[in-house]
């Protein structure tokens, strides 16, 4: 029995490990036996042919939390297999099988391919890889030793910041939201020196002579370049300050002050996009009705969609499908003397909706996003899919001329296919980056840098 353990290696919970095949000399694993296969992340997934052999060619950003770093593989492709993730999603993956170094061993192992980006971890060592070679001691990590940033930066030869370079504010509330961290990698990886400012941490002085605004410990952001806001709704009233006192100093705004606002609005949204002769489905709107069976009826009656003004991610949406249940919630809604709107349902999209990513005036990208099971709102933070979809040059019109009319420079347009056409349901000023870019594998944080760049006239 002493024989079986002393062969076998005692490993923590994480690990770094290398695949000198993929010119990977350092990617931090999480060891995790109750998973069955190993996974690599890798995006721009694409197969061709050697030999009559499958490979893929794929990028891999093998530094946590950081897309500064991309490195270009290919590797063999010996099989597709459907994987079960945690939350019970199934995802078709290509799997390759290379060399691992662990410690001061190697050995072959299978990793399916598959986008780890929202994980905390580029890598999952799963059981197979571990089965007759591995120990695990949960209660450690890295027992071959931890890599220092500076020595990633060696390895990898992480671009510094280049002088010349802008000074960019994302102006937000949380440094890990993933959106947030994009675009600071985004912004870096072009050169120029990212800052986030979280909202509450921010206050400012008002003077004839001297306005400033001032970030905790007293520091001047006075010297800033360019703000990129990613204002969440609670936050809308004060940030919405803070973007016109940068606007009063001369610091660009990739989308401003007014804009925000308006779109946060959606009552006011709604009436600027009919205002420019944008259609939307039939909507009407009061506060704790009286007349809740005219207010029904005005719209043509159940099914149809109550929202709360103030609502947002889908929350504070509810679909009722009869008129009665449509006077229950309405009548709900009046208790909290809220502002209410009611929609007429769109039954024909079958529980989906077209999301368009605007920057500068051209859509970027595009995705459809479908509702979860037994729901009816298409929203990701509500659990619904993301997809690849083509948008027809209709829609695309549309989700441009939505994005002027509210004067957002960078806005997440969303439509909906009906019978009679596209109908806008709502223009977004800080959309999400996350169910974009994964579905599509487009740098949106790129080009909102670019955006930003071009204003600037920065080369």
């Amino acid at each position: 029995m002493s024989d079986f353990f002393d062969q076998k290696m005692v490993v923590g919970n994480a690990e770094w490990c290398a695949f000198p095949s993929l010119n990977i000399p350092a990617i931090k694993a999480r060891v995790d036996s109750g998973a069955k296969t190993s996974s690599l992340h890798a995006i721009n997934i694409q197969t061709f042919q050697r030999s009559g052999q499958t490979w893929a060619t794929f990028d891999v950003h093998p530094i946590q939390e950081s897309r500064k770093v991309v490195v270009s593989c290919e590797a063999e492709v010996i099989d597709q297999r459907v994987i079960k993730s945690s939350s019970g999603d199934r995802e078709r993956r290509y799997v390759i099988r290379v060399p691992m170094q662990l410690g001061d061993r190697t050995w072959d192992v299978e990793l399916t391919l598959t986008d780890r980006d929202s994980m905390g971890f580029r890598m999952l060592l799963g059981r197979e890889a571990m089965n007759g070679r591995l120990l695990v001691d949960p209660q450690i990590s890295c027992m071959f030793g931890d890599r220092l940033q500076e020595s990633l930066a060696d390895l990898y030869q992480t671009p510094e910041i280049r002088e010349g370079g802008l000074k960019i504010g994302v102006l937000a509330s949380n440094p890990e939201l993933y959106s947030n961290r994009r675009i600071i990698e985004a912004g870096e990886a072009r050169g120029h020196e990212m800052q986030f400012l979280n909202v509450r941490h921010c206050y400012m002085k008002l003077d004839a002579t001297t306005p400033e605004i001032h970030y905790r410990g007293g520091r001047i952001l006075n010297d800033l370049d360019a703000v990129i806001p990613r204002i969440r709704p609670s936050m809308t009233f004060y940030a919405c300050t803070l973007l016109r006192q940068f606007e009063s100093l001369g610091i660009f705004c990739l989308n401003d002050s007014v804009a925000i606002a308006q779109s946060r609005d959606k009552l006011r949204s709604l009436q600027l996009l009919l205002e420019h002769g944008l259609a939307i489905p039939t909507t009407g709107f009061a506060n704790s009705p009286l007349d809740t069976t005219d207010l029904i009826n005005m719209v043509g009656g159940a099914p149809l969609i109550v929202k709360l003004l103030e609502g947002t991610q889908g929350k504070g949406v509810v679909l009722a499908e009869t008129k009665k249940a449509a006077e229950s919630v309405i009548n709900a809604f009046k208790s909290l003397n809220a502002n209410i709107l009611v929609q007429e349902f769109i039954k024909e999209a079958s529980g989906k909706d077209l999301r368009c990513f605007v920057i500068d005036g051209k859509v970027v990208a595009s995705i459809q996003r479908v509702a979860a099971p037994g729901e009816f709102r298409a929203n990701i933070h509500q659990g619904g899919r993301a997809e690849l979809v083509k948008v027809t040059a209709e829609e695309k019109r549309i989700a441009i001329k939505a994005a002027k009319a509210m004067n957002l420079k960078v806005a997440g347009v969303d439509l909906i296919r009906s019978n009679s056409g596209p109908l806008l349901l709502e223009v977004n000023s800080s959309p999400g980056l996350q169910g974009i870019e994964t579905a599509t594998n487009e740098d949106i944080a790129s080009r909102m840098i670019t955006a930003v760049e071009k204003r600037l006239q920065h080369k």
